[in-house]
């Protein structure tokens, strides 16, 4: 609490996903100076908005959280600007808290920039051993960047910056724009919606990407915010860190849960013509155990409950 309790903290993203609930979480630790930048306000791909937003706010700690992100579809149809915008926007963050004099600046990368055939579980020590997946290389590899640019200026400046590496998270407040989201959130909405128009047209039908063979691990997003605040707290080095829940589910597996909890009963059609993603994914989460007490709180089911539930009120009103 004492920790936060006089400092002035700007959260890029404040306003999104994560980004609302590490706000949250800030305000109930005492923190009383929380800024949150508006795109319409600062374009954090633009160099003068950046100084901007320093001068305009001074603060002690940055975190990190504005990103431009989306699925596969969405990282295949923008590599280049999904690359661009995501590597300038941290880049500048950075440089400029150099320059202000920041106490501490906290970037907040993804799984996606871990090697395609990383070991698993992905040990930190894993991360340069090869290239991102190819679907998502252009944004796993901006975000790779925060790291190199986080130890080179604590090398050169002292700066002290950290950066930290989720793996794919899902909860209440996510994005269920089909043309833009992850697979829960996709999946919950394609299973509810033919669940409803099934009323209407018989049987309902859902098609789902790839062979549902791929494996992936999902954090919930409080978790993931809790995560976000403690490192903020207790870390202070340039190693990366990973943020995890310690599981590994196939997509098929997923697919099946959450027909089961959105109570979809229906054909599942799987579209081989399309990408799986990444062949495998969970990361080894002791480093955040280890440097700052981190572990998941929320099992899978239970969050997949909550999210399924948020939509489904959401939807309602």
């Amino acid at each position: 609490m004492s920790f936060w309790a006089t400092k002035s903290v700007v959260v890029t993203g404040g306003a999104g996903f994560l980004g609302s609930f590490v706000v949250e979480k800030l305000a109930e630790r005492g923190c009383r100076r929380i800024f949150v930048p508006r795109s319409k306000d600062y374009d954090l791909v633009q160099m003068e908005a950046v100084q901007h937003l320093y001068v305009d706010t001074r603060p002690e700690v940055v975190i990190h959280l504005a990103a431009l992100v989306g699925g596969i579809g969405a990282n295949l149809a923008n590599p280049g600007k999904f690359f661009y915008d995501n590597l300038v926007m941290g880049a500048q963050l950075m440089e400029v808290g150099r320059q202000f004099g920041l106490e501490k600046f906290v970037g907040v990368g993804t799984v996606c920039a871990y090697p395609k055939f990383a070991p698993i579980p992905s040990r930190e020590d894993d991360f340069w051993n090869g290239y991102p997946e190819e679907t998502n290389a252009p944004y796993g590899m901006a975000k790779k960047m925060l790291l190199v640019q986080s130890r080179a200026y604590r090398q050169q400046y002292g700066f002290n910056s950290i950066v930290l590496f989720p793996v794919n998270l899902y909860g209440p407040r996510d994005n269920f724009d089909l043309a833009s989201c992850h697979v829960i959130p996709a999946l919950i909405r394609k299973f509810l919606d033919a669940s409803a128009s099934a009323l209407h047209s018989g049987k309902p039908r859902v098609t789902v990407w790839g062979t549902g063979g791929a494996t992936r691990e999902f954090l919930y997003v409080e978790d993931a915010a809790e995560g976000v605040v403690l490192a903020a707290e207790r870390y202070n080095k340039s190693l990366p860190v990973n943020l995890g829940a310690g599981f590994e589910i196939s997509i098929r597996e997923l697919v099946t849960l959450i027909s089961k909890l959105t109570g979809f009963h229906g054909e599942v059609v799987w579209d081989t013509s399309k990408p799986d993603g990444q062949p495998r994914r969970m990361l080894d989460t002791s480093r955040a155990k280890a440097e700052f007490g981190f572990m998941a709180r929320t099992s899978f089911e239970e969050g997949l409950r909550n999210t399924i539930e948020w939509y489904r009120r959401r939807t309602d009103s």
